[in-house]
């Protein structure tokens, strides 16, 4: 059984705490593109802990955990995550070790060099900026595509890897001039040595594992990061992610370009919830804005950057479930909205004064309206809910409407942050 687990909207939609709930039922965890640009927040009976690099799964022993070749991998960042994540776990008998964590040889490095960019990016942009996290993710990516990055593999060789650095920082100092800029080999490849001794431990060929894996029946689960709306080619261009958050480029960004996936699950909240810039149609502003983002804790996982906050949009949520090939879906956060007398439900777009029910691009998007219906609020606290019988009305009801809005299939709803908080729609949990 091969499953992606992606996101359907903006990113932040819940995916950690759901791929660590269908960990249970999987061998090997993958994560597949992206860095630590983002944070998976888990929480379970060992605790609350959020996740910037290494897959969801990591919790759960007797769970692979791989860092796809698709991914940037900033190697302070993840040595520091491992080091982290074995304080906590060791005492309870658990940990990060090479035999439950697979860092691919393929995968592409951010440098101390791409972080500073990034940041010198940015605020060259001022007000026009993309609001990047600033941890160098698209200048590794945009090096990996101009041929002029390293990868995981270099740092085996330490003499080869002295004349890439020598040869990259001469080049990188050239595209720095213009910021009035420079960068150093030496201090450069200091870092490197300081944090490749504590990664190359797990680095192997993930294709090789990953094809084996799939020779041995094992049941591979593919973690996206971000939403469907972040991807380069299909998200709110320029203000998305620098990877493809794609559930199609998940055996490719994993190692096994050959590889089927037999299910797609596709993660969405209860309402709409974005950091970052860009066209964000259901935006809400003052003292709605702030209930909604309060009841939800709703701030960024690897920045804390306070989130933008809407209603449900059919219209972007119709759209990334179909760009994703969703096959079903998770719905999560719904018992955030049980303070509502009343829940807005964004069900069409107007554009230039006219109705659309599709997603458009560009400029049609940046002056896009949205259009709401009301369903009645269900003023009940749920989050102890594991069945379909235990709802309101009014809670059963809104589901139901964004499953025949959206054309989807909702299979599990999540009522709370723990791992147990969550029932199968039609089912127990």
């Amino acid at each position: 059984m091969l499953t992606a687990v992606v996101g359907i909207n903006w990113g932040d939609e819940g995916k950690g705490r759901m791929v660590d709930l269908f960990a249970r039922d999987y061998d090997v965890i993958v994560r597949y593109q992206g860095g630590n640009n983002a944070g998976h927040t888990i929480i379970n009976d060992f605790g609350k802990f959020v996740l910037n690099l290494l897959p969801s799964g990591v919790i759960h022993k007797g769970t692979v955990n791989v860092l796809g070749a698709g991914m940037v991998i900033d190697i302070q960042h993840l040595s520091n995550e491992i080091a982290s994540l074995n304080e906590k776990l060791k005492p309870l008998g658990k940990g990060v070790t090479p035999e439950n964590v697979k860092v691919s040889d393929k995968a592409t490095v951010v440098l101390p060099y791409h972080i500073l960019q990034d940041v010198l990016e940015e605020e060259r942009l001022k007000d026009k900026k993309f609001g990047s996290t600033r941890r160098g993710i698209a200048p590794a990516y945009s090096d990996k595509f101009l041929k002029k990055a390293l990868r995981i593999s270099d740092l085996q060789d330490k003499e080869t890897l002295k004349e890439k650095v020598e040869s990259l920082v001469e080049w990188k100092n050239l595209t720095l001039k213009g910021y009035k800029k420079k960068v150093c080999a030496k201090e450069t490849l200091a870092w490197l040595n300081t944090y490749a001794d504590n990664i190359l431990p797990y680095v192997t060929d993930t294709t090789h594992f990953l094809e084996k894996a799939m020779a041995d029946k094992k049941r591979i689960l593919f973690e996206g990061q971000l939403g469907a709306l972040r991807d380069i080619e299909y998200g709110i261009y320029p203000y998305t992610t620098s990877s493809t958050t794609l559930a199609a480029y998940a055996p490719t960004g994993a190692g096994v370009p050959f590889a089927r996936l037999d299910k797609v699950i596709g993660v969405m909240k209860a309402f709409s919830t974005c950091v970052g810039e860009g066209p964000f149609v259901v935006e809400m502003s003052g003292d709605e804005a702030t209930k909604l983002r309060e009841a939800g804790g709703e701030y960024g996982a690897a920045t804390g950057r306070p989130r933008r906050v809407g209603a449900f949009d059919v219209v972007a949520s119709r759209y990334g479930i179909k760009v994703q090939g969703a096959t079903e879906i998770a719905l999560t956060k719904l018992d955030i909205l049980s303070y509502m007398d009343k829940i807005p439900v964004c069900v069409a777009y107007e554009v230039d004064g006219k109705r659309i029910d599709y997603f458009p691009t560009g400029d049609k998007l940046a002056r896009a309206k949205p259009i709401y219906e009301y369903l009645p609020g269900f003023k009940k606290d749920i989050s102890k809910c594991r069945c379909v019988s235990d709802l309101p009305k009014e809670a059963l009801d809104y589901i139901m409407f964004l499953q025949k809005a959206t054309n989807s299939k909702i299979k599990y709803v999540s009522v709370g942050p723990d791992r147990a908080d969550y029932f199968l729609l039609g089912g127990d949990a």
